[in-house]
């Protein structure tokens, strides 16, 4: 059949791809590797490279410091700085040098003033689009577009916007510009093309739910700013905080109750959780990049990461690609959800729990920590509270303007205001009472490039709906599904497998969505499935493969950048739990859902 021979030869082009991309950039980074070569030593420091870009220095001789040199010289510390010892201020700083098997403290270091300073090595920025990932995109794009028949019963517009969609997923993927830039570019080639009118092109920045996903952004920057997240956790930490898989509970607790109304989990991860588990780790002498983190930081890091998932699973708010999800999904099933919040909640609530509650225990015996007991830790917290005060002014904000936010979610539909206008009233509150200023949202880049290129995706997507091609892969799926004798529950759990080990393919789980979503919502609602329940599972799913690799989500590539865990045991146990984690959600969730109706 025409359709077997299209997904056939659309398997080959992305195996050859994905196969050719990936060697590519093992030669440039052995490449750059080898100009950049620099002698092992480990001094742990967070410095700037001569070009002002933030740099944690590793397995250098050398840091720069804008333009002063800094040498690791026989355990002793050299800088081209002819005024005091500059490493005075660091007197608490524990620097270990791994090579030597020696901690120490930058106050014990000697310094013998003013040295030659070391060759510096500029870094080159890459200036304009890198060939290389631009042609394989494009490449993408004109093999489906001129080289695969269109089947028959789609229409040339839909192929062409197909081919369009397909160059964008593929470049968000290979990085030949940045995201924002790159869907820019792919949108105004819809245009020039004729293959959408301005209006169809640009429809999707009225979209509410786009912009629900930007606020989203600057609640968790309030979130940051006031302080407000890291003392719900620090005090998580003082009442559960007496054993290593105490803290991991609390810790995990905490972000649960948190998420809600903090809908960014690379915000969470960043600015609310990584600094509480590198304190405990120093507290607990478990370093980065040392054999030491083994025995506290990188259990609490993997604990951390792999409650993510459940975490944002739990609350339709609690992380972007959530509302992303509900929103493309609704328009391929031609459904409206109502009380979207408390239907979400409703689904998510007995599989969420049950596997949060799980997986820290899980954890724990799979990937063991070397520290059991941690009987200082509710101490510390408690000595980190009474610093911070009484909880100020803004904090005090934040709290009531969320609390009237999560209540406004939950009785949208009752009192007939949509989600994306509760946040906009929220964020209203926070600049009038001056918890956040106007230059706060502006600083948010994350915001605008994620409006930028998520409503360039759902354009796309809900155009290729209208035009009936997401109906025709659907229908074509899941007719061979059906000749394969699978019933309608074993499409269910076939299919949302398929979704979740293709993440391994993507480095965001918002593009997962943008990519994937409304294609495999389309196939669930053909093969049957209740539409509000193929919708949700899918949203559900998303969640759990946040963790999978380092580069999965932006939680994942905050706590990889620690230093805690290895590249081998973050495959290793991304796996391990990427498994436990999915077959827990999805054996106890058809029980659950058939207990609600939904099934």
């Amino acid at each position: 059949p025409e359709w077997a021979i299209l997904l056939a030869n659309i398997y080959i082009i992305f195996h050859i791809y994905f196969y050719s991309l990936k060697n590519i950039c093992c030669v440039v980074k052995q490449s750059m590797a080898t100009l950049l070569k620099r002698a092992p030593v480990v001094c742990g420091l967070s410095l700037k490279t001569s070009s002002g870009a933030k740099k944690k220095c590793s397995l250098s001789p050398m840091c720069i410091k804008t333009n002063k040199t800094i040498r690791v010289l026989n355990g002793q510390f050299k800088n081209a700085e002819s005024l005091g010892n500059p490493f005075a201020p660091l007197a608490n700083l524990r620097v270990s040098r791994a090579r030597r098997g020696v901690t120490t403290k930058a106050a014990d270091i000697a310094y013998e003033g003013p040295a030659e300073p070391a060759p510096v090595v500029e870094e080159t920025k890459q200036v304009g689009v890198k060939i290389v990932p631009a042609l394989f995109a494009v490449g993408v794009g004109l093999i489906v577009r001129y080289l695969i028949p269109i089947p028959v019963g789609v229409s040339v517009q839909a192929w062409q916007l197909l081919s369009i969609f397909l160059a964008t997923i593929t470049g968000l993927v290979a990085g030949p510009l940045p995201v924002g830039a790159w869907a820019f570019c792919a949108l105004t080639f819809t245009v020039v093309t004729k293959t959408l009118t301005f209006q169809q092109a640009f429809a999707a920045y009225l979209n509410d739910v786009i912009w629900l996903i930007v606020i989203a952004f600057f609640f968790a920057r309030g979130f940051v700013k006031t302080g407000l997240g890291n003392r719900v956790a620090t005090i998580f930490v003082k009442y559960l905080g007496k054993s290593t898989l105490g803290l991991a509970y609390g810790l995990t607790l905490s972000e649960m109750l948190i998420s809600p109304a903090m809908p960014s989990t690379t915000a969470r991860a960043g600015g609310v959780y990584l600094p509480i588990i590198s304190s405990l780790g120093d507290n607990a002498k478990s370093y980065p990049n040392d054999p030491s983190a083994r025995k506290l930081s990188a259990f609490l890091t993997q604990a951390q990461l792999q409650c993510a998932g459940p975490s944002s699973a739990l609350f339709m708010t609690a992380a972007a690609q959530n509302m992303l999800t509900m929103k493309l999904g609704q328009e391929v099933a031609g459904i409206t959800i109502a009380s979207p919040w408390l239907t979400w909640l409703k689904g998510a609530c007995v599989p969420a729990m049950i596997t949060l509650l799980l997986t820290p225990l899980l954890l724990y015996y799979v990937y063991p920590p070397e520290i059991k007991s941690t009987p200082e830790a509710p101490a510390e917290a408690d000595k980190k509270l009474k610093a911070m005060g009484p909880m100020s002014r803004d904090e005090k904000v934040v709290c009531g303007v969320m609390g009237g936010a999560l209540v406004l979610w939950v009785l949208g539909d009752v009192v007939g205001i949509a989600p994306a206008v509760t946040a906009m009233v929220g964020l209203c509150a926070f600049l009038l009472l001056g918890v956040l200023e106007w230059q706060d949202c502006l600083n948010e880049s994350s915001a605008w490039d994620t409006l930028s290129w998520f409503a360039v995706l759902v354009g796309m997507s809900g155009m290729l709906n209208q035009l009936g091609l997401i109906k025709f892969f659907a229908d074509a799926v899941a007719a061979t599904l059906a000749s394969w004798a699978l019933g309608q529950w074993q499409c269910f759990f076939v299919l949302h497998g398929v979704y979740y080990i293709l993440h391994y393919l993507f480095a965001s789980q918002t593009a997962h969505v943008g990519a994937l979503a409304p294609a495999f919502v389309g196939m669930l609602v053909a093969s049957g499935v209740n539409p509000l329940l193929a919708i949700l599972s899918i949203a559900y799913n998303t969640n759990y493969f946040g963790g999978i690799t380092h580069y999965s989500s932006g939680q994942s590539a905050v706590y990889f950048g620690t230093g805690y865990v290895t590249l081998p045991d973050y495959f290793k146990v991304g796996a391990i739990f990427g498994t436990l984690n999915f077959l827990l959600f999805f054996t106890i969730g058809p029980i659950w859902w058939k207990i609600i109706g939904w099934m």
